[in-house]
């Protein structure tokens, strides 16, 4: 059977240098949870890292800790946020690339994708994705949805952009190779002691797995 992988969702890190709204203020996370969330899975092979919205954080003080436990994990980048205050700038995300860590879009400009008409949809998508590629030098073909926003429609404009992976709020656990990615977003609340054991536990017993995938293809094909 193949080994379903576990992927974490962290946002901005330590104190922030910007003022948060209230759902960005739930997802921050202290340094002290941060490395208590990383040192209890950096031995795991099956834990993806991620992080989301391109906070100034994520160069400032999450890459030399990556560095420090040779570890990699995967951006996404608001394009249109690139060197504005409190986020990365040019630099940061080629210091980003050049690290070895994975370059993905999360949209020009932070929107929910459903909102959008396909043509609004299409531009929001293709313009990150060369804003991107133009920093970097290479392909971006990996795809974060911002507030975890998709349906067929999204999904449909995300492939003719030659998006290779996309990377959803759906809790739970993914297939390796699979398109969709599930992840588990981290707050600062949550127990590192317990984290894998809780996501893991949403998936059994086996209907509890069952009921999960169906809502994430019901969320396809709405």
């Amino acid at each position: 059977m193949q080994r379903r992988l576990i992927n974490l969702t962290f946002h901005g890190i330590g104190r922030p240098s910007r003022c948060l709204d209230a759902d960005e203020a739930a997802v921050w996370v202290s340094h002290e949870r941060f490395l208590q969330v990383l040192d209890a899975v950096a031995d795991r092979n099956d834990v993806r890292i991620t992080f989301d919205d391109g906070n100034a954080s994520d160069v400032e003080w999450v890459l030399p800790v990556l560095r420090e436990r040779g570890l990699t994990a995967a951006f996404f980048l608001v394009a249109g946020r690139i060197g504005r205050p409190g986020f990365v700038d040019l630099d940061g995300v080629r210091e980003l690339s050049g690290a070895g860590m994975t370059i993905g879009c999360h949209g020009m400009r932070h929107r929910p994708w459903r909102s959008l008409d396909d043509r609004t949809l299409h531009r929001e998508l293709a313009q990150a994705k060369n804003a991107l590629e133009k920093i970097v030098e290479q392909p971006v073909d990996v795809a974060s949805c911002p507030f975890g926003s998709y349906d067929r429609r999204v999904l449909r404009s995300l492939r003719k952009c030659a998006f290779r992976t996309i990377y959803t709020s759906d809790t739970g656990t993914a297939r390796p190779r699979a398109w969709l990615q599930a992840r588990n977003t981290i707050g600062d609340g949550d127990s590192a002691d317990h984290l894998i054991e809780r996501i893991l536990s949403a998936e059994w017993p086996a209907y509890r797995a069952v009921h999960r995938r169906a809502k994430r293809v019901a969320k396809r094909w709405r």
